[in-house]
């Protein structure tokens, strides 16, 4: 099992977030695991619930796919997230 990455910013916009959602489905699809970060830079720590939400985004998209392992936490500038593939049945 690899750990693949994928990164965020508070301002990602409709876009590029699919983009990295279809990136993201193929590493579970893929049986990897999946690493999501979102970095704040500046002024954007004064608006974490942003982040959150955008998390909150990404683990509901990707709920088919695969599950939460790891909650998403702050780790000084970083949110970080960590998805693991579902079982197959």
């Amino acid at each position: 099992i690899n750990a693949e990455y994928m990164g965020f910013r508070p301002g990602t916009e409709e876009g590029d977030y699919q983009v990295k959602l279809r990136n993201l489905i193929r590493f579970l699809e893929g049986g990897d695991k999946a690493k999501v970060s979102l970095r704040y830079r500046g002024r954007e720590m004064a608006h974490q619930e942003l982040g959150m939400q955008l998390m909150n985004r990404v683990a509901l998209d990707l709920d088919e796919y695969g599950a939460v392992e790891q909650a998403a936490k702050m780790e000084g500038r970083q949110l970080t997230m960590v998805l693991g593939p579902k079982k197959k049945k």
